[in-house]
């Protein structure tokens, strides 16, 4: 008997030693396993296990069997780990890295860009033809956008003009259409606000709205950017002495559709709100989306006791002082030295 005993124990000492090297032997074999291609997408679905992973896996035909995932995760500690999203393998990762990817939270980032001087329409156009933002806004809701924006602006200024900051903004897969929104007007009152909070006071510019209306109109006004604080000081200088503005971009925000590329004597004589050539002040609302450097140059203008401005032809402006000096600067630039088609005092 205890030679039988002897004997099984050794028969046992060598099953788990046989083990033991079959078992390192596959683990290995497993974990050397590499990705044979690049793999653009690969998405885990928010609350899923360890054990939905590794069968995914599996099923892809990128790491098999999938209990020795799961095995590897429980030994690593990192079962519990694992962040939903949309993951980019790369060709030649190990089963290790891949896991560890998986852990990270580097999911793929999607881009979408809000340009500066866009309208709103515009910008729905943008989130619209979007691939990648999941859409879940109605006609109804972009109308009644700035409800959804759940902010005091959103309740006091129901206008969504100007009030969504140009960027370039990366964001994860299943990112709403309104969660993408939300971020950009947040954006924008950040801006805002610290930008208020620092200007050079006004004695016209009496709210951050009023500085976003003025802001908006340099973003359609400027062809050269460095222009911006001074192309602002002519506007806040007119305000200041109960001018006009004289904008042609408002005129064009006002006609809307109608707008065919030309503005007539008769657009300019016909009054609305947007109508800066027949009525004093800023228009009611932004025209456009301003930038980062078009708030800049309204919180902190040039010195300048220029009134006038006209384009030179070649993305700069001419700047004057007096009406006299900007008539001569409009027959030059502007008429090509024909003093008979000047209209401005007509």
């Amino acid at each position: 008997m205890k030679r039988f005993f002897k004997g099984l124990f050794s028969l046992l000492i060598i099953v788990f030693v046989g083990a033991g090297i079959a078992g390192n032997y596959f683990y290995q074999k497993y974990t050397s396993q590499r990705l044979k291609e690049d793999i653009t997408s690969f998405v885990i679905k928010k609350g899923s296990n360890i054990r939905q992973v590794a069968r995914l896996l599996e099923q892809q035909d990128l790491f098999k069997p999938a209990f020795a995932f799961v095995i590897l995760a429980k030994l690593s500690k990192q079962d519990r780990k694992i962040k939903a999203g949309e993951f980019s393998l790369k060709k030649g990762m190990t089963v290790s890295e891949v896991l560890e990817h998986f852990t990270s939270g580097k999911t793929i980032q999607h881009q979408t860009k809000i340009i500066e001087g866009y309208t709103f329409k515009e910008i729905i156009k943008v989130i619209k033809a979007d691939p990648h933002l999941k859409q879940t806004l109605s006609d109804d809701d972009y109308k009644n956008i700035m409800h959804l924006m759940q902010t005091k602006e959103g309740e006091r200024y129901p206008n969504p003009e100007g009030w969504f900051f140009p960027d370039t903004y990366s964001y994860p897969s299943n990112t709403t259409d309104l969660q993408f929104l939300k971020r950009s007007h947040q954006t924008m009152l950040k801006k805002l606000k610290d930008g208020w909070d620092k200007r050079e006071p006004h004695s016209e510019i009496k709210t951050p709205y009023d500085a976003l209306i003025l802001a908006s109109i340099v973003e359609k006004e400027t062809g050269q950017s460095t222009e911006r604080p001074l192309i602002a000081r002519v506007f806040l200088n007119r305000l200041k002495k109960g001018m006009m503005l004289q904008t042609d971009p408002t005129i064009i925000y006002g006609l809307g559709d109608k707008f065919d590329g030309n503005i007539r004597k008769r657009d300019l004589k016909s009054d609305n709100p947007y109508n800066t050539y027949t009525r004093t002040g800023l228009v009611p609302t932004p025209i456009t989306t301003p930038s980062a450097e078009d708030l800049n140059a309204v919180f902190h203008p040039a010195e300048s006791k220029a009134l006038y401005f006209v384009a030179r032809g070649d993305g700069t402006s001419h700047f004057s002082k007096t009406y006299s000096e900007h008539k001569k600067a409009v027959i030059h630039y502007q008429l090509r030295g024909n003093k008979k088609r000047y209209q401005g005092d007509k």
